[in-house]
């Protein structure tokens, strides 16, 4: 069932996500406000890796929020969007994996967890693409497409159906996020190399 703290964390989230597609430093703080929303749905149902990962996200938009502002502490403006070296994407992504596994048998023995090892993926796999952005890093968004994957289905097996259809809409976001932040970087590195 529907509640009114769903639809609110929902349209706060919807707005935040969108805007850090559009490469927009007002997504932060709408995301500290969704993500404290959220923690206290997941949490009445019983999805306590996703409310821990709502924390982690109010304590990274708070950063993030910093960082894109204010270049990431160089003091140049504002943080360009670049690419992650492979190997530390490779070795995020094998982190991701053993992490998943290792919460997931955690919240297995220890709670009474729903699906406790596809909720420690997307918490897992949050983390890497929640830091990734904080970096503006272009990677985000095909762990963001991999979280929105599972995602999905996780919410509608706990009758959390706003939610779900949300995240098939945050999933189209970060395909077109994705193109639209390559395009940007494209943009940027071709105007500084007329400036060179």
């Amino acid at each position: 069932m529907t509640t009114s703290l769903e639809v609110a964390a929902n349209a706060v989230m919807a707005l935040s996500i969108v805007l850090a597609g559009r490469n927009n430093v007002h997504s932060w703080w709408l995301g500290v406000i969704g993500c404290s929303m959220f923690a206290v749905l997941f949490y009445s149902s019983r999805l306590y890796a996703d409310v821990a990962l709502q924390i982690f996200f109010i304590v990274t938009c708070l950063i993030g929020w910093r960082r894109w502002a204010g270049g990431g502490g160089n003091g140049g403006g504002a943080l360009p969007i670049s690419k992650a070296r492979p190997l530390l994407v490779g070795s995020m992504a094998l982190a991701g994996l053993a992490a998943t596994a290792a919460y997931g048998v955690m919240l297995q023995a220890w709670t009474d967890a729903y699906a406790p090892f596809i909720d420690s993926a997307v918490l897992m796999f949050s983390i890497i693409a929640q830091l990734l952005l904080m970096g503006r890093r272009l990677q985000t968004w095909p762990f963001w497409l991999l979280v929105n994957t599972v995602s999905i289905p996780l919410y509608a097996s706990r009758g959390l159906y706003l939610t779900a259809a949300l995240y098939a809409a945050y999933w189209l976001n970060a395909l077109a996020s994705w193109l639209f932040w390559r395009r940007q970087m494209r943009g940027l590195e071709a105007t500084a190399q007329l400036n060179a």
